[in-house]
């Protein structure tokens, strides 16, 4: 996968180092002179240029990335080098930093973003995983499709517990996708039994009914559910 990443300041290095080390390529783009630490991710191909101009965009080969990743300090900057890079160069994904979190509502596919990240949000995210056991927290929301990644930590006494995947009747559209059991990730298999303390990630999509998800999770089934 070839990743553009606008902005290579700490957080775009870091994003490009973890790409790197997934055996990605990086093109990271600053049009500060400062910011051209090429040491610090050698690896990475470096480009002195403003993102926000299509010029510089043009340049760097935008329509032939697989990935554009707007991780500036500046709130505009991003929704601009997201816009251009949708709109221009039809780049099939763009993922922008939000800085200041009320300006988290302009990060849609109207700007041209298809995934927005607030680190005050996914802050949030986590202390209420931490505090809020047994709830349904919302890890991520994707914005162009409005589908959201659910997390929900099993307490001991859930009526689930014990329980395969198979016999519970999850909601519509909603996907079990991923149970944390300690330090392993699980992809749920039918005949996979449920643990207290496993944390259970469900993708759902924007019209999936949050409550039907909390009753499923809350009742013990009575009957295997019918094979299809």
């Amino acid at each position: 996968m070839r990743v553009l990443i606008a902005g290579a300041g700490s957080v775009g290095r870091s994003i490009a180092r973890d790409l790197l080390d997934h055996h990605h390529e990086v093109l990271l783009m600053d049009h500060s002179p400062t910011a051209m630490r090429v040491a610090q991710v050698a690896e990475a191909e470096w480009m002195l240029a403003d993102a926000c101009e299509l010029a510089a965009l043009s340049e760097a080969g935008v329509e032939n990335m697989d990935v554009v990743v707007a991780a500036t300090g500046d709130d505009k900057a991003n929704l601009v080098i997201s816009f251009l890079a949708k709109t221009e160069f039809g780049v099939p994904r763009t993922v922008a930093r939000v800085n200041n979190p009320r300006n988290e509502w302009m990060y849609d596919s109207q700007w041209g973003v298809d995934v927005a990240v607030s680190t005050p949000r996914i802050m949030t995210a986590m202390v209420e995983e931490a505090v809020a056991v047994g709830d349904l927290v919302t890890v991520f929301t994707f914005h162009q499709s409005g589908a959201s990644i659910i997390e929900v930590t099993l307490p001991v006494d859930s009526p689930v517990v014990g329980t395969m995947v198979k016999e519970i009747a999850w909601p519509p559209e909603t996907v079990l996708s991923c149970i944390i059991r300690g330090d392993r990730t699980i992809a749920p298999r039918p005949e996979d039994t449920l643990e207290a303390h496993d944390e259970l990630l469900f993708v759902m999509s924007a019209d999936a009914d949050p409550k039907a998800l909390e009753q499923a999770l809350h009742s013990a089934p009575s009957a295997t559910p019918p094979t299809e």
